[in-house]
């Protein structure tokens, strides 16, 4: 559907009509992608990263954290796990760690293409170059959130950062042919209701093949610590119209949402999401990458976390998908 900035402000600020707004997102969801829920194996291999961004517990600055990057071989093992239990889709994410230079990242993404999976990567900003090699090595989706449409605000929570820049990579991602994954934080300070509404505008007209919506939770060792945070009914108000805007995409139902309601990612799933991203990294790696405080399942193994997910998803009538889950729209280009 094709809304204006006015309308779309309208629909975000209209708690009174969300229940009517979840569920034209959820029909949508379903005649354009079906009942299908496609399930992303993610990997948290590092939690180094050089950006000092106020909001993110791993920001180079917390000197709390306990720093940690899996081996080569750690990585390709859990990878080679998940395939094992069913996923079709490994999700490699860390922060900004130059220790994985563009030689260790194609032997990791050739030896994990192996297992039959599709590799979507979300490591941040690289080169030209870099992305190249990795697309050529078979990684096939990148992920990198925008966070925000509103560059005041972005430089004001990403010091050191360029949001340009930050453009500059969406746009080499999506000229090198990966399907491309973005997204944008709600309830962040200082940002309004008409900012989201560009930020929605902004997911559209780039074309992004996947988009998440993460509810802002603020992290006590971080500046923000004493901000408000974001509400889950704002960030599934911000999910439901990105559904009607751009109804064949593939949403998640971010883990986020659950960290601040129990059935968080169940409510996005019937407001438009069609994918969720279980976490399949092993042991004490799971509780050392902590984006946001109140992180679910820290204690779970993979398997459990597979299984859980599974049967609350049959319990609201839908079904695990069972191939590589890509972008319909993509899919189709590939066969043209």
């Amino acid at each position: 559907m094709d809304f204006n900035k006015l309308q779309i402000i309208k629909l975000l600020n209209d708690a009174e009509q969300q229940k009517t707004l979840f569920k034209k997102a959820d029909n949508i969801r379903r005649q354009y992608v079906g009942d299908e829920v496609h399930l992303r194996g993610l990997i948290e291999f590092s939690n180094i990263c050089r950006n000092n961004c106020l909001y993110c517990g791993i920001r180079r600055g917390n000197n709390k954290v306990v720093r940690y990057h899996m081996t080569e071989d750690e990585l390709i093992d859990t990878a080679r796990k998940a395939a094992n239990i069913g996923f079709k889709t490994i999700v490699m994410q860390s922060g900004e760690d130059m220790y994985y230079t563009q030689d260790k990242m194609c032997r990791i993404i050739e030896a994990i293409k192996k297992f039959d999976v599709a590799i979507t990567l979300s490591i941040g900003e690289r080169t030209y170059d870099e992305y190249k090699a990795f697309r050529e090595a078979g990684a096939d989706r990148y992920l990198m959130r925008i966070e925000t449409t509103d560059k005041d605000l972005y430089h004001k929570l990403d010091p050191e950062m360029s949001w340009q820049h930050r453009y500059d990579c969406l746009m080499m991602i999506k000229e090198l042919g990966y399907e491309l994954g973005s997204g944008i934080m709600v309830g962040l300070p200082e940002q309004t209701v008409e900012s989201i509404a560009d930020d929605l505008l902004f997911l559209k007209d780039i074309g992004i093949d996947m988009a998440g919506i993460g509810p802002f939770i603020p992290h006590p060792q971080t500046p923000l610590a004493g901000a408000a945070g974001g509400t889950l009914d704002l960030a599934l108000r911000t999910m439901a119209v990105m559904r009607l805007m751009m109804p064949d995409i593939n949403i998640p139902a971010t883990t986020a949402m659950e960290s601040l309601h129990p059935k968080g990612r169940i409510m996005a799933l019937q407001a438009g999401a069609n994918v969720v991203m279980p976490n399949v990294t092993e042991g004490e790696y799971r509780k050392l990458y902590e984006l946001y405080p109140g992180k679910i399942c820290v204690n779970d193994t993979p398997v459990h976390c597979r299984s859980c997910i599974g049967m609350k998803i049959e319990a609201i009538g839908r079904t695990i998908g069972k191939g590589y889950g890509g972008h319909q729209k993509s899919m189709q280009k590939t066969k043209d």
